[in-house]
């Protein structure tokens, strides 16, 4: 029977993580061979994913969607009945609550159903903006695996037309080149399409949630402007 010798084993995974490193060092010089058209595909659109993270981070935010300060003046101007300043500033503001308001009131004119259209479209519209800014990342997400299988079935295409062009004799050298592309070109794929669709699958469950909120928000000004302009018209 044989005895354990942990000093053996210890030998064995130092000479085992040696040759880890060397591999590592070799990754380099062959990520460069099977840099190509696909490589280049997929590089850039991992700095446009990148960029447009950055921005959906900073852009999907209760403050620029619906800021409470845009709600409480609107409140505030409903309750001293000022109809006039009330148009003016939601005119002027930008926050999902405000434009509804802005799009109900441009339509006082019509009545009182006209108005609850008016906001009730734009309350769609506002969604589906703040919608748009995610969506990106889900297109992205889901092109980079398929530009990586693109690439890999060019690396296999290179790797079976050496093997070909030596009547079946290709050494490993002879076939590196296709596969290291086939498998550099996958993994590029993925590392583009998890984070993508990971931050998108985060940020649309807020702007999903922010959004409701301020719709439900938008619902009840609305209500509101129509009582104040019905109160003024008679």
């Amino acid at each position: 029977m044989e005895v354990f010798n942990a000093s053996d084993a210890w030998a064995s995974l130092v000479t085992l993580g040696q040759g880890l490193d060397e591999q590592q060092l070799d990754l380099w010089p062959l990520f460069m061979q099977s840099f190509d058209l696909f490589s280049v595909a997929l590089l850039m659109g991992s700095l446009v994913a990148v960029g447009w993270i950055v921005r959906v981070a900073i852009d999907i935010r209760q403050r620029h969607i619906q800021p409470k300060s845009s709600s409480q003046t609107i409140e505030r101007l409903i309750d001293k009945g000022r109809s006039a300043d009330l148009a003016r500033f939601a005119a002027e503001d930008s926050a999902f609550v405000s434009r509804v308001v802005s799009a109900a009131l441009e339509h006082r004119a019509l009545g009182e159903s006209a108005m609850r259209d008016a906001a009730e479209l734009q309350a769609s519209i506002e969604s589906a903006r703040w919608f748009r800014r995610i969506e990106l990342l889900n297109v992205i997400g889901n092109l980079g695996p398929l530009i990586g299988l693109a690439g890999t079935v060019w690396g296999m295409i290179l790797a079976f037309t050496s093997l070909g062009a030596t009547g079946g004799q290709a050494g490993p050298t002879d076939l590196s080149l296709g596969i290291s592309k086939a498998l550099f070109h996958t993994l590029l794929g993925l590392l583009l399409a998890i984070p993508c669709l990971l931050v998108f699958g985060i940020y649309r469950g807020i702007a999903d949630r922010i959004c409701t909120d301020a719709m439900a928000q938008a619902a009840r000004a609305t209500d509101r402007v129509i009582t104040l302009v019905k109160r003024e018209q008679s």
